[in-house]
């Protein structure tokens, strides 16, 4: 069984992380359990010192690096120790190199497989997300990160926390550092502003964690009922131009939210705010407007919410269903503006049904001007009976009508007996079977004109009160009725059929479109189509799977017992809870092109959805079929670039590998020669030529090696702050072109900071920009030092005939000699190697025109604080 994983997370060092690890060290030992402290960072501080006594501990590995002996996790011992409970600290460690792994989270991922509890530590501003957000704040680059979904998927997170103000009194009394370095850290990193920003990214963090576990706890006991742990605010958008207006009210909303909130103490991580437009499957929720969604979609984004669409035929429930599946607290609409006898045609509207409705979620109504294209819905007319027609309750209210209505006209007519004659009669029978075949369609104009045709004969056709007819007008009179309340009955189903397939593929149009937006966005491809297709229909979950090739490598063979055998798939991307993990396991299943398909668990989609799943479907093949060609052409790119390299490696160094090695050849080739009577002057020239030679055959050959490690990510930095101004005349020393008053450094600023950067990698860049401003002109070379918004830049300066803008790239790719002229020059792997070292090291290297003619090489690297930072 798999070790359960607990992080003590905390907003900066010194808030009491290992302490706190410790404690519980301590208190799962008092308990029984067999607990070891595998590595801890005491950092000189006497009371984390203190708390580790009295734990077993495996002893650490000590390795050297740099001439330095730093000491390691031995993952070894404690595996064969293999303790119940194991005590890491610094989750977010670069291990040095040698181990069996790069970072200490994969150390202890290893610990957790083999079925050891371990407890760790981890200061916010390690988080991969968030890596980015700290520089800005503290203007220190974050070197060593972990993948957030690794912290995620910690057993239990907690937070430890301290004010800004009580960790600057711990730091000020030497409690975190020592007193040398409490100055400097009070006046950089643990500022109080960079504190407090750092602690509220711990708390928002830590929220949102929380707020996950509630979710998945109220998805795993099914709990219906909004817990308001958070504020959230929904609102509704119809589709119109109100929307915009919608958005920013519950914008408003959820900003007051914030405040109360935070001042009732409940939560401080403020109010969401999430848009829906909910879509009918029958398309027949009125006009709505493609570019107003999109206007608004834009608007809630730049709010800092989220838009969403769902279909949902009766769009009351289907909002409240949405809201409570967010857990949502609040929910924002906006006010009717049918008429008051409009109301009274048709009851209660979506506002008043969703307040019924909404239980424990808080209604907002808002009012609002009346769009233009919609003026014309809200007169005095009662609403189109086609519309109603479409509805359920629409058919049978016609059914019920055709019933009671004709027995209501014959009470009329009987009333006023005499003063209408037989027409008369005969066409108000009609009229109302007319009203009746609008209301609910062919059927119901079946029964009103049977019906009336019998009410008719009966009390109005004489004799009354008998079913025969003396004259042979009247039937062809009742005749007549019959057949044109049948005929307009017909029409008028013709065209409600005809208003429903158009409505039908209005709404699959529109949420096809929603898909579409969300390809188009840039959003992943297939995990964006599957959400958003489980979102709007509401399904448990949608995964995309795709047939496992056979041991023949033919995926395209199927057997008997494919679709209920989850080993004969593989599952490409997936959304929601428990996904199908084969077609059996599925409620509905669509073809997803050659050898996948689409699998949805939750209900059993109707036929008009079926039909916007295959054009989903489609798309989901598309952007299957996408990435696999994306991958063949970066493999095949690669290959090329592979290739190109190597074509170039070839050509560059047959002359620059043999010159040096036929020089040094024919040099030692002389000396041995025992028929040459050499002089002694002539003996040392020729043993200066071998060794000038080699060391040229020797820099080649380390430039490319280098060059080949960079490219593969094999180098490994060690960044830390240097003094470039010390770094620079050892680089220039190492050019052994450089003669005496060729370069001259100017003096450096008194305040220069330092840089953030490997010193030997910095040296061997800076040695080959000064040796290829050597190599290429005559003229002196100059280097200066200089700070500018938190960088260092360092100028290497020459006079010569400098580089048209055009070429300047191409200086920088291996293998490259400007003009290919002179092979004398070297490889062309200079410069191209000082680029890579410093973008390995977060710096960047650009040339600029010299005043006054020749070519400026700019270096420009990370500042770094004067003291040492914690990791």
């Amino acid at each position: 069984m798999r070790g359960k994983l607990r992080i003590y997370l905390g907003s900066a060092p010194g808030v009491g992380k290992t302490y706190k690890m410790l404690e519980e060290g301590h208190r799962r030992l008092d308990r029984g359990a067999d607990v070891v402290i595998a590595l801890v960072e005491t950092h000189g501080r006497k009371r984390t010192a203190q708390m580790a006594e009295g734990l077993p501990a495996v002893p650490p590995l000590g390795r050297v690096y740099r001439d330095r002996e730093f000491k390691e996790m031995d993952l070894d011992a404690v595996l064969a120790r293999k303790p119940q409970v194991a005590l890491v600290d610094e989750f977010a460690h670069t291990n040095v190199p040698g181990g069996t792994h790069e970072k200490r989270w994969q150390d202890i991922q290893e610990l957790l497989d083999a079925g050891i509890e371990v407890i760790t530590t981890l200061n916010i501003q390690h988080l991969e997300s968030l890596n980015d957000v700290v520089q800005r704040i503290t203007g220190v680059p974050q070197r060593e990160t972990v993948p957030d979904e690794v912290v995620r998927a910690a057993d239990q997170i907690e937070l430890v926390d301290m004010s800004p103000e009580a960790l600057r009194r711990r730091l000020a009394h030497g409690n975190v550092y020592a007193a040398e370095k409490v100055n400097a850290a009070l006046g950089n990193y643990f500022r109080v502003g960079n504190l407090t920003a750092l602690r509220e990214l711990a708390l928002l963090w830590v929220a949102d964690r929380v707020d996950e576990v509630l979710q998945r706890y109220r998805e795993d006991h099914h709990i219906g009922t909004v817990w308001e742990a958070r504020e959230r605010v929904v609102v509704a958008l119809p589709g119109d131009e109100t929307g915009e207006l919608l958005v920013r009210r519950a914008a408003r909303i959820s900003q007051r939210s914030i405040k109360n909130t935070g001042a009732s103490g409940t939560t401080g991580t403020g109010a969401e705010l999430l848009a829906v437009h909910i879509a009918r499957s029958d398309g027949l929720s009125g006009p709505t407007s493609a570019t107003a969604l999109a206007a608004q979609r834009h608007l809630v984004e730049s709010l800092g919410g989220t838009y969403h669409t769902i279909v949902g035929d009766d769009i009351p429930r289907a909002l409240l269903e949405f809201a409570r599946a967010q857990n949502a607290t609040q929910l924002v609409l906006g006010t009717s503006r049918r008429s008051r006898f409009n109301r009274f045609l048709t009851g209660q509207g979506i506002g008043e049904t969703t307040i019924r409705l909404s239980g424990d979620i808080d209604v907002h109504m808002v009012t609002h001007e009346v769009p233009k294209d919609v003026r014309h819905r809200i007169a005095w007319l009662p609403p189109n009976p086609l519309r109603e027609a479409a509805w359920g309750q629409g058919r049978r209210r016609g059914l019920l009508a055709g019933l009671l209505v004709p027995p209501l006209v014959t009470l009329m007519l009987t009333n006023v007996r005499g003063s209408l004659n037989l027409t008369s009669e005969v066409l108000i029978f009609l009229v109302a079977t007319v009203a009746i075949a609008r209301l609910g369609g062919i059927t119901s104009a079946l029964v009103a004109a049977v019906t009336g045709s019998m009410l008719l004969n009966y009390f109005f056709i004489p004799p009354l009160y008998s079913i025969t007819i003396a004259e042979a007008n009247n039937v062809i009179a009742l005749v007549a009725f019959i057949i044109v309340a049948l005929t307009v009955a017909s029409v008028v189903d013709l065209a409600v059929k005809q208003t429903r397939r158009a409505a039908n593929a209005s709404a699959e149009a529109e949420t096809l479109n929603a898909f579409a937006i969300s390809l188009l966005r840039g959003d992943s491809a297939i995990p964006a189509l599957l959400e958003r297709f489980r979102e709007t229909f509401g399904m448990a979950s949608v995964a995309l799977l795709q047939r496992v090739a056979t041991d023949s490598g033919d995926a395209g063979i199927h057997l008997p017992d494919d679709n209920d055998d989850p080993a004969r798939w593989t599952m490409v991307a997936s959304t929601g809870a428990e996904p199908a993990l084969c077609p059996g396991q599925a409620d509905t299943v669509v073809d997803a092109g050659r050898d996948a398909m689409i699998v949805l668990r939750g209900r059993t989609l109707p036929a008009a959805d079926q039909r916007v799943l295959a054009a989903f479907a489609a798309q989901a093949t598309a952007a299957l079929e996408r990435r696999r060609l994306a991958r063949a052409a970066a493999e095949a790119a690669s290959i090329a670039a592979a290739d190109k390299m190597r074509t170039a490696l070839l050509a560059a160094v047959s002359h620059d590998l043999r010159t040096p090695l036929a020089a040094a050849k024919a040099a030692v080739g002389t000396l041995r020669d025992p028929d040459l009577d050499l002089r002694p002057t002539d003996h040392a020239e020729l043993l200066e030529a071998a060794d000038e030679s080699l060391d040229r055959l020797t820099r080649l050959v380390e430039n490319l090696l280098d060059l080949s490690r960079l490219q593969a990510g094999a180098i490994k930095l060690r960044l830390e702050p240097v003094a470039a101004d010390e770094i620079i005349p050892r680089a220039i020393d190492d050019v052994p072109e450089v003669t005496a008053g060729r370069v001259t450094v100017e003096p450096p600023e008194p305040d220069l900071p330092p840089v953030l950067a490997d010193g030997p990698l910095l040296e061997r860049a800076i040695a080959n920009i000064v040796g290829n401003a050597i190599k290429h002109t005559d003229s002196p070379v100059t280097v200066t030092l200089s700070a500018l918004g938190g960088h260092v830049e360092i100028r290497v300066i020459d006079r010569g005939p400098g580089i048209p803008v055009a070429y300047r790239d191409q200086v920088f790719l291996p293998f490259q000699r400007l003009g290919d002229r002179d092979n004398n020059a070297g490889v062309g792997l200079g410069l191209a190697l000082a680029r890579g070292l410093v973008e390995a090291m977060d710096g960047t290297l650009t040339p600029e025109d010299t005043p006054g003619g020749g070519l400026t090489m700019v270096l420009a690297l990370p500042a770094g604080p004067a003291e040492e930072l914690p990791s």
